[in-house]
């Protein structure tokens, strides 16, 4: 089976090949193919993906997966959410990102500084078969960077459970417990049960 990957983010590109390794799937990525930029112009993460994943199957015509994550922060009635890749500006780096979290969580107790990581994968197969998963974790906002692996706001995402942020854990340790770790966790599975059928 032919996957392609609808992003040009190359930290995404690497987690989803890890997660799918052991998959009987060729990923194939948008530089190596005739695409256009893909933009994110929905309200939700759900409308994100979607639209990245259908824009992708139309140019290829092969299935196409896309995925959009955000991270909502109560203390900022669940922002910067949807707009989390362009908290700081349209041309933010992560490093633009985090800064600007840890300046409004400034003077915040750790009590108030809960956050949650949602990611939701678009799967489109065809024009009728799209299927849409979503994987979550709970954590808080550190009130420092840490951690020198992962990508976007993984070095200020601490997870009380392992004492470490999502920068400070390998890919491997990442990949099971992460957002988009179990969205790709429910996706493995229907990718498997498409192979059966096909067998």
């Amino acid at each position: 089976m032919k996957l392609v990957l609808a992003t040009q983010n190359q930290d995404k590109i690497r987690e989803i090949k890890a997660a799918l390794r052991s998959l009987d799937v060729q990923i194939l990525t948008l530089p190596k193919i005739k695409g256009s930029r893909l933009t994110e112009r929905g309200r939700t993460l759900e409308a994100n993906a979607l639209q990245k994943a259908i824009s992708t199957f139309k140019i290829t015509g092969l299935a196409s997966l896309a995925d959009d994550s955000g991270l909502e922060v109560e203390y900022l009635n669940r922002a910067p959410g949807v707009r989390s890749s362009r908290f700081a500006g349209n041309q933010a780096t992560y490093l633009d990102n985090n800064l600007k979290l840890l300046r409004k969580l400034k003077g915040v107790s750790l009590e108030q500084r809960k956050a949650k990581f949602r990611c939701v994968l678009a799967l489109v197969l065809s024009e009728k078969k799209i299927h849409l998963m979503e994987g979550k974790i709970s954590g808080s906002i550190a009130k420092e960077m840490k951690g020198k692996k992962g990508f976007g706001y993984d070095p200020v995402f601490y997870v009380k459970r392992f004492h470490k942020t999502l920068a400070q854990m390998s890919l491997k340790q990442k990949n099971q417990i992460s957002h988009r770790g179990k969205a790709l966790s429910k996706l493995r599975c229907l990718l498997s049960g498409l192979a059966q059928r096909r067998a």
